[in-house]
């Protein structure tokens, strides 16, 4: 869906509320701004989260030593604990 929004001379703009009603932004809310090589991506905060963490997975599929506890128990083995 494509959607044309008004940013006023101040730099705000207005989502229309079926936008955010489906993003579940109707009482007010985040939104985070990724600028790309293709434009701007808004995204919620859960969108984000959803984002990074199949990005992560991407990079470390098959990988045991890519989990944050992997990285930990590497830290440990060369700090000698």
């Amino acid at each position: 869906m494509t959607v044309q929004v008004t940013i006023t001379a101040s730099g705000r703009m207005s989502l229309p509320a079926d936008i955010r009603k489906r993003l579940g932004l109707s009482g007010g809310g985040a939104l985070l701004v990724e600028e790309t090589e293709d434009g701007v991506v808004l995204r919620t905060l859960a969108q984000s989260i959803a984002h990074a963490q199949t990005l992560a997975k991407q990079y470390s599929a098959g990988k045991a030593d890519a989990s944050v506890d992997g990285f930990l128990d590497r830290r440990r083995q060369d700090w000698g604990e």
